[in-house]
C-alpha cells in the first residue's frame, strides 16, 4: 500500500479511555512533544465527574483533547482528525467528536461482548451502530501488542497493561511525525528512582511507533510544521500553575509576603499545590479545614501586611461571601481566585462554566462591591492574576479573579516574560504619621485609604465588619454610614482609570460585534477570523474587567448595529451589560453543558443573525 506524507497546516488529536488508561498522560506528553517540536498547541482535558464510576462505563471516560498547529492555535479544536478510544465507552462518549471522515483508532482487545454491553451498545458492531462507515477505522490489538511487546521485562501483567497508553502514543507519533526523544527523556528522568521501568517504558513507545510504521490500516501520515515565534524562551503552562505564578511574581515586584488560606476543591486544587512548593520564595500556604476558615486566614493576613490570596471554585465562593464583606468594609487588599465549574451545588465538577459571574458581582449582602476581572487563555491567567493582585494592594480592596476549568486545565505554550515587562506594585504603607492616624482618611484622588501594619508606632488602629468613621471609631450614624458606602463605591470605580481601554479586532464600525469575556476569548476570537475571511463584515470585544467595566464601553458598543454576548451561562454577561448600559439591545448565544463553545456554534449563530 503506497502510503502519502501530507502537510497540513494543524491536526486535533482526542485521546479517550477509562479514568484509569492514563489518557490524560498520554495527551500531555503529546502535546509536550509538539510544543518542544514548535507547534503551536492548546489542550482541554475532560475529566469524568464520579470519583470511581463504574470501569468500562460511559461516566468513567476521560478525555484529553490537543490540537496543534503552525499558525495561531487559539482554541483545542472543534472536531478530532484522529479520535483514540480505549474501550467501546470512550467511543461511545466521543464518537460526536471525530471530523467527519477521520481517524477512529481503538483498541480491538477490549470490544468484545462485555465490554460493549457495558457501554451501552445494542448490537456487536458499533461502527454501524454509530454510524461510521465512513470514518478511517483503525482496530488495533492495542493490549495484546503490549503484552507482547513487554513479555520480557520481568513487569507484572497488571503493570504491562497499564503500558498500553505508551504503546498508542508511539503509534500516534507515527502518524504526525513527532519524534520520540522528548518522551524517552521525559521516561528516563520520571522513572530515575525506577530504573527498571526505563527500558520497558521506552520500547513500548518504540514498538507502537513500528507498529504504525508497518501495518497497512494506517494510510497517510501527516506532518506539521513548527510555528513562526517570537524569539524568547518557551514553554507549556496550564491556567492554574500561571495562575500561582503570577500571584508569585506580584508579591515579589510589591515587596510584600505572600500568604495563601485555602481549601482543596475542583478545579482549583492545583493553584494551592503550586503554591505550596515555593516556600523558598516567601510563600505561605495553609490548608483550612474549610472555605470559611481559609478565607479568614487571608483577611487576618492581609491586616497583618501580607499579600493575601485565597483560591477556590463556586461553592466555595458561596461559603466565603460573608468574609468577603468583612474584606470590603475593612478595605483590606484581598485576591480571591475562582476556578469556575458547572453547578449549582456540586454540579459537574470536573466541567467547566462561567455561571460564577453573577454571584461575584452581587454575592453578598449589604452595598459591597468589588472588582472582577478574569483571564482569556490558559497563558493570560499569569497577567490576570498579577493585575488582580496589583489592583487590591494599591487599591486596599478585594479583587475577585475568574478563571475556569478549562483555563485552569488547559494549557498552551507561553513566552516566558521579564518582569520589567509588568509595572511596578506599590502599596500604599504608612509607616508615620502626624497627629492622631485615621484609618479611613483617603487619598482625595483615588480614595484609597492607607495600609497601617500593625506594631507601627502610632498607627494604632481597629478594623472589622462594624460601620466606622473615617477616624476609625465604630459609628451607626446614618449620613457616616451613606457616606461610607459612597467611598467605597467611589473607590472602585475609580479604578476604571488605571485599566486598558477596551479594544475592537475587526470592524471599528460595522452590523455585529461579538462580544465576550473570561475563556470564550479564543473561540470568539477564531470565529471572527473566519467570518471576516468569509467576507462577513463585524468587530469582536473581549472583556477582561468587567467590574469596573473599561471606560470606553458604551462608545464601542455604541458603533454597532447589532451585539451578540457569547458566554458559557444563561446570560449574565448580557444581564450585566443591560443594567449598565439599558440603551443597547444585546442578543444572546448560551450554553451551559459543562463545555466550552466549539467555533461552528459561534459562525452559525452570526450568520443566522
Amino acid at each position: 500500500m503506497e502510503r502519502k506524507v501530507v502537510d497540513v497546516k494543524d491536526v486535533v488529536i482526542r485521546f479517550t479511555g477509562d479514568s484509569g488508561d492514563g489518557m490524560q498522560l498520554t495527551g500531555t506528553l503529546f502535546a509536550d512533544a509538539s510544543a518542544l517540536y514548535g507547534n503551536e498547541i492548546s489542550t482541554f482535558p475532560d475529566y469524568p465527574a464520579e470519583i470511581r464510576p463504574p470501569q468500562g462505563t460511559v461516566s468513567g471516560v476521560s478525555g484529553f483533547q490537543v490540537h496543534i498547529g503552525n499558525r495561531d492555535v487559539k482554541t483545542p479544536g472543534d472536531l478530532a482528525d484522529v479520535l483514540v478510544s480505549m474501550n467501546p465507552a470512550a467511543l461511545m462518549a466521543n464518537a460526536k467528536f471525530a471530523k467527519p471522515g477521520g481517524s477512529i483508532i481503538l483498541d480491538q482487545d477490549s470490544f468484545d461482548e462485555q465490554g460493549l454491553q457495558k457501554a451501552g451498545f445494542k448490537t456487536m458492531d458499533p461502527i454501524q451502530e454509530l454510524n461510521l462507515q465512513d470514518y478511517n477505522v483503525i482496530w488495533a490489538p492495542i493490549t495484546s501488542l503490549t503484552k507482547e511487546s513487554l513479555k520480557d521485562s520481568g513487569m507484572d501483567l497488571k503493570s504491562i497493561v497499564r503500558c498500553k497508553n505508551i504503546f498508542t502514543l508511539g503509534m500516534c507519533y507515527f502518524m504526525f511525525g513527532r519524534p520520540l526523544h522528548f518522551t524517552e527523556a521525559y521516561l528516563r528522568k520520571k522513572f530515575a528512582k525506577k530504573p527498571d521501568l526505563i527500558e520497558p517504558n521506552i520500547k513500548v513507545l518504540n514498538d507502537g511507533f513500528n507498529y504504525a510504521h508497518n501495518t497497512h490500516a494506517i494510510g497517510n501520515t501527516y506532518t506539521v510544521a513548527p510555528a513562526k515565534q517570537e524569539r524568547g524562551t518557551y514553554r507549556s503552562i496550564n491556567g492554574n500553575q500561571a495562575t500561582a505564578w503570577g500571584l508569585i511574581a506580584a508579591s515579589e515586584k510589591s515587596g510584600r509576603p505572600m500568604f495563601v488560606g485555602s481549601y482543596p476543591i475542583t478545579p482549583a486544587t492545583a493553584i494551592l499545590e503550586e503554591l505550596a512548593i515555593h516556600k523558598n520564595l516567601g510563600v505561605k500556604t495553609m490548608q483550612c479545614e474549610d472555605e470559611i476558615s481559609g478565607i479568614c486566614t487571608s483577611i487576618g493576613a492581609a491586616y497583618a501586611g501580607n499579600m493575601a490570596v485565597t483560591t477556590t471554585s463556586g461553592p466555595g465562593l458561596s461559603l466565603k461571601s460573608e468574609a468577603l464583606g468583612l474584606a470590603c468594609i475593612a478595605e483590606l487588599p484581598l485576591v480571591i481566585v475562582d476556578v469556575q465549574r458547572s453547578g449549582p451545588s456540586t454540579g459537574i465538577p470536573t466541567k467547566t462554566e462561567q455561571t460564577d459571574l453573577a454571584q461575584a458581582l452581587y454575592g453578598r449582602n449589604g452595598e459591597c462591591p468589588v472588582m472582577v476581572l478574569a483571564a482569556r487563555t490558559p497563558s493570560d491567567c499569569f497577567r490576570a492574576a498579577y493585575y488582580a493582585a496589583k489592583f487590591a494592594m494599591e487599591h486596599m480592596m478585594p479583587v475577585i479573579f475568574l478563571s475556569e476549568g478549562y483555563l485552569g486545565n488547559g494549557s498552551e505554550p507561553w513566552k516566558i516574560p521579564s518582569m520589567s515587562e509588568y509595572p511596578a506594585i506599590n502599596p500604599p504603607v504608612i509607616e508615620s504619621c502626624q497627629g492622631k492616624f485615621k484609618p479611613f482618611e483617603r487619598d482625595p484622588e483615588t480614595f484609597v485609604r492607607k495600609w497601617a501594619i500593625p506594631g507601627t508606632p502610632g498607627l494604632e488602629h481597629r478594623v472589622g465588619g462594624l460601620e466606622k468613621s473615617p477616624a476609625g471609631a465604630v459609628s451607626s450614624d446614618p449620613e457616616v454610614h451613606q457616606m461610607m458606602v459612597r467611598n467605597r463605591a467611589t473607590k472602585l470605580a475609580k479604578v476604571a482609570d488605571c485599566i486598558p481601554e477596551l479594544e475592537v479586532y475587526g470592524e471599528s464600525q460595522a452590523d455585529v460585534l461579538l462580544v465576550g469575556w473570561g475563556g470564550t476569548y479564543g473561540h470568539l476570537y477564531t470565529a471572527a477570523v473566519q467570518l471576516r475571511e468569509e467576507g462577513y463584515k463585524l468587530g469582536f470585544a473581549h472583556f477582561d474587567y468587567i467590574n469596573p467595566l473599561p471606560k470606553n464601553t458604551a462608545e464601542v458598543l455604541g458603533r454597532y448595529k447589532k451585539i451578540l454576548v457569547c458566554e458559557l451561562n444563561s446570560g449574565q454577561f448580557a444581564d450585566y451589560l443591560r443594567a449598565k448600559l439599558p440603551q443597547y439591545k444585546y442578543l444572546q448565544l448560551n450554553k451551559v453543558q459543562g463545555q466550552p463553545f466549539m467555533v461552528h456554534e459561534i459562525v452559525d449563530a452570526v450568520k443566522a443573525l
